[in-house]
């Protein structure tokens, strides 16, 4: 392998996973982050090289970003994080790759497209769990039908969450919902719609959710209209639309910065014990204007497990000049096979429809 990698946000919970599988798959990355203490001890602790900047004066950024030829981005929340590091590699020609699942920020990276082409860098956003192994599956289903003007996603198992991930979620309600109707996203309230599907063990109730892939998978597919589904016992439906007028509120500055601090004090993310008994269901269909449909099942590691493995791929790839120039999806600079490489992933392909997605 060629080039030398930076992993920015490296002592965070997943950016911590991501460092300790780099150095066990023989790569030597470069660890950073704000935190001198948290870093050095790092660094020391798996026998590699480290830096120690903010992201808040954009020409320090770039001087440390113009000695690598690849930024791998885990500091979440990514709608802070990924736009100074996104512009620093634009401006010193380095390949750019984060862990963001947040719709916004991947539109935003999607809308530097052009500019990623001119400066002959590669930017690749979701290269975690958000967004690998639903971005594989929709071009896995598309491919199946290519003729499919909807997709529809839904997500079972989601049950293990570090403090970046819970933060992110906080700074997306403001934006509930959303979904992607004839090409454009609309933003719509939480648990605008209600559906029931199939894992493998019979339905299960979904409500739509902001998941990257409302973004991720038009530009993997062309498919105009997307949903994405999380499952949610059947109480929680009704308490989160009860709960919409406060939204509003909780978004507020203030009560972002006691609802991050209570995250900050009390969650860790989960354990290696946890980790090794999660199991995460991904379920895709789709659906052509003639009323054709394919459907497939994803089953996963956990999800932080499955990112660390897929971060550390994907920018060895990026390394190995593997990837094209300009704004990449997981699916399009890797295939939809990229999910199958992965130890614990399976996917099979579904055939009783009717049974999978029925109608809400």
């Amino acid at each position: 392998m060629s080039g030398n990698l930076l992993v920015y946000g490296s002592y965070g919970y997943i950016g911590a996973l991501v460092a300790r599988t780099a150095v066990d798959r023989g790569l030597s990355p470069v660890l950073a982050g704000r935190r001198a203490e948290r870093v050095e001890e790092q660094a020391l602790e798996l026998g590699v090289d480290y830096r120690v900047f903010t992201l808040d004066h954009p020409d320090i950024v770039r001087r440390h970003v113009a000695a690598f030829d690849a930024v791998l981005n885990c500091a979440g929340p990514f709608s802070q994080t990924a736009e100074p590091l996104r512009r620093a590699c634009l401006d010193e020609g380095t390949d750019y790759l984060d862990l963001a699942g947040e719709v916004d920020v991947l539109e935003a990276t999607a809308e530097l497209d052009r500019d990623a082409e001119q400066a002959e860098i590669s930017l690749l956003p979701g290269v975690g769990f958000d967004i690998v192994p639903t971005d594989c599956l929709a071009a896995h289903l598309e491919s199946r039908l290519p003729s499919a003007t909807s997709l529809t996603l839904a997500l079972d198992g989601l049950g293990t969450f570090s403090p970046g991930t819970l933060k992110s979620i906080l700074e997306e309600l403001p934006q509930s919902g959303v979904v992607r109707e004839s090409g454009e996203l609309r933003t719509v309230p939480a648990a605008w719609r209600t559906r029931r599907f199939d894992f493998g063990g019979g339905a299960k109730t979904g409500v739509t959710v902001p998941w990257g892939d409302v973004s991720a998978a038009y530009y993997t597919t062309g498919i105009e209209n997307i949903e994405v589904y999380a499952t949610v016992p059947e109480f929680a439906v009704g308490a989160m639309r009860r709960t919409r007028p406060l939204v509003s509120v909780l978004a507020t500055k203030p009560a972002q910065r006691v609802l991050k601090g209570v995250v900050d004090a009390v969650v860790t993310g989960p354990t290696a014990q946890e980790r090794a008994q999660s199991v995460n269901h991904v379920l895709g269909a789709v659906e052509d204007d003639e009323g054709n449909r394919a459907a497939a099942r994803l089953k996963t590691p956990d999800t932080y497990d499955f990112a660390a493995q897929s971060a550390v791929e994907s920018a060895r790839r990026v390394l190995d000049d593997e990837v094209s120039a300009g704004f990449q999806t997981p699916a399009s600079a890797f295939g939809s096979e990229f999910v199958l490489s992965f130890d614990g992933v399976e996917r099979e392909d579904v055939d009783d429809l009717d049974t999978v997605v029925p109608v809400a």
